[in-house]
């Protein structure tokens, strides 16, 4: 097998140009290949973890029917707080949830006294909320800093930026809250303005935050009532599967007609950017394919040409008792070696590329939020599978001139002009 490779490589240094060439078009396919892969994977990565730690958390419970009407907020299918007492003791006995934190919504009127505007607010343990999403606190306007003690207070209220640039509220004004409770009755509180929230794509992006006890009071619902449960897995990588395991561990729990009282739902179902997600993994496959394709016709034209130039040469070997087995083998060799080739090299190229883009803080806009610095991340997954699939598109390409020149006569190859 080595002198194979060894007459492989010797026949590719007899025609230098042509394995240059063939060899460039491998390496720019490759080079695209990773830059693109690294710099589109690592966005949609930052976007998961933007969404997911500010704001909607790894996974959902809800009380059965609330998704589906979640637009109009529903009071009528909230937990109460044996329910969410049942599912806070499943959570509690997971391993891989890292945490969970209680949520109620609802909708209101906000007044600073001169206008008034619609709001949604999310109501929010301050102790457990930022431990779910971590990243909540990077969106308060002026929290450069960690959040020392809780995210709020009873009697505060955190405004999105938007909606305090609407009607004129600025952090330390009071303003007041006017809902509609589930049976139909008003209440309304006055609220403390304490910090402003930038806005980010999704649900719950333009949301104000309040105490989960005000909303209590606010709604005059029965203490433990929740709208909500939001999940912090340890690892997101392993989100399939601890959604389907909470699934079947909430499977228990029945409502009066006999059917889950809960429903799981990862943040991809609650999310919009979710279908933007699996854009990105549909034009790294293509990119991939059209990789594919450039190697195979690159490969496939040089060994072609190479066939028809040593066709005496083959019949000389042929005749001089060198079975078809190893004639076909030389041939694909040769294929591997301009794959391997093209792949290590391409490779090298596009990590240079990544680590250039890395180390020169590139920005972007995301949603509301801008001055992202794009970190691209080298995947060595990902890297070993794009050699592999370079080297198998060669292999594969050599193959049918490797078959046509190992099935030659030898009287006809030594004969031909």
């Amino acid at each position: 097998m080595r002198n194979i490779f060894k007459i492989a490589l010797r026949n590719m240094t007899r025609y230098k140009r042509r394995t240059i060439l063939t060899s460039m078009l491998i390496i720019l396919g490759v080079t695209m290949v990773v830059l693109f892969s690294g710099l589109a994977g690592s966005v949609k990565s930052m976007m998961i973890g933007i969404i997911t730690d500010s704001n909607l958390g790894h996974l959902q419970i809800h009380k059965r029917g609330y998704v589906s009407s979640i637009d109009t907020l529903p009071l009528n299918l909230n937990m109460n707080g044996e329910a969410y007492q049942n599912a806070a003791a499943v959570l509690d006995r997971d391993p891989g949830i890292e945490s969970h934190a209680p949520r109620l919504k609802l909708g209101a009127v906000l007044s600073n006294f001169a206008e008034s505007t619609n709001v949604r607010l999310t109501a929010v343990d301050p102790a457990k909320e930022p431990v779910v999403c971590p990243g909540l606190a990077s969106r308060l306007l002026g929290a450069s800093e960690a959040i020392q003690g809780p995210l709020l207070e009873q009697g505060q209220i955190i405004i999105p930026q938007k909606v305090a640039n609407g009607i004129g509220i600025k952090p330390g004004d009071t303003v007041v809250l006017v809902a509609t409770n589930r049976d139909g009755s008003v209440n309304g509180m006055q609220f403390t303005v304490s910090r402003l929230i930038e806005d980010i794509m999704g649900p719950s992006g333009k949301d104000a935050y309040m105490h989960i006890d005000d909303a209590r009071s606010l709604l005059r619902t029965e203490k433990g009532e929740v709208s909500e449960i939001v999940v912090r897995l340890r690892s997101c990588a392993d989100l399939d599967q601890a959604s389907k395991d909470l699934a079947a561990a909430f499977g228990g729990f029945k409502n009066t007609r006999g059917k889950p009282a809960f429903e799981v739902h990862t943040w991809a179902d609650l999310s919009p950017f979710a279908s933007i997600a699996n854009m990105i993994d549909v034009l790294i496959i293509t990119v991939k394919i059209v990789m594919i394709a450039i190697v195979l016709i690159s490969v496939l034209n040089v060994m072609l040409m190479s066939v028809f130039e040593r066709i005496r040469e083959i019949g000389t070997i042929a005749a001089m008792g060198t079975p078809p087995g190893k004639i076909l083998a030389l041939f694909v060799a040769e294929g591997f070696c301009l794959g391997l080739l093209g792949s290590v090299a391409g490779i090298f190229l596009g990590i240079a590329g990544l680590l250039a883009i890395k180390t020169s803080h590139v920005t972007f806009s995301f949603g509301r939020m801008d001055n992202l610095i794009l970190r691209p991340e080298i995947n060595v997954t990902e890297l070993a599978l794009i050699a592999a699939m370079v080297l198998a598109a060669s292999a594969l390409a050599a193959l049918q001139p490797a078959w046509k020149a190992s099935r030659m006569e030898p009287v006809d190859a030594l004969g031909h002009v």
